[in-house]
């Protein structure tokens, strides 16, 4: 699971698992919540989309920290295009070509590409 802040195209890789439940997306939200505090983020809204694992517990931890909620229309891919486009380069450059060894491998490996990502961009200038 990844956040990606829409004005600064930051990155953020809360979480990887092979069964997600609702507990555990709802747990990530709550991290992010103490991570964007931390940071001196002030995040108003999430997009996300409709999956079953966003729970109503999910919605209102964020609502408890002023973020408001809004889920992708359906059958609308370009309304989250920002995390689509993270998501399409993430699998290209770094997973099809990486070989996965196990959970602690892939979060190791998806860090070092959130570190390359947010910092280094040609194509946009940092800060």
């Amino acid at each position: 699971m990844a956040v990606i802040e829409h004005a600064t195209r930051r990155v953020r890789i809360l979480g990887a698992t092979v069964h997600p439940t609702g507990q555990w997306v709802t747990q990530l939200g709550r991290n992010l919540i103490m991570d964007l505090q931390e940071a001196g983020s002030a995040a108003r809204f999430l997009i996300r989309d409709r999956d079953a694992k966003f729970s109503a517990a999910f919605d209102a931890a964020l609502a408890d920290a002023g973020i408001r909620v809004v889920t992708t229309g359906i059958r609308i891919p370009r309304m989250n295009a920002i995390m689509e486009r993270w998501i399409q380069t993430c699998r290209r450059e770094l997973l099809d070509r990486t070989l996965i060894w196990n959970q602690r491998h892939l979060l190791h490996a998806l860090r070092e590409f959130e570190t390359f990502y947010n910092g280094h961009r040609p194509h946009r200038t940092l800060r």
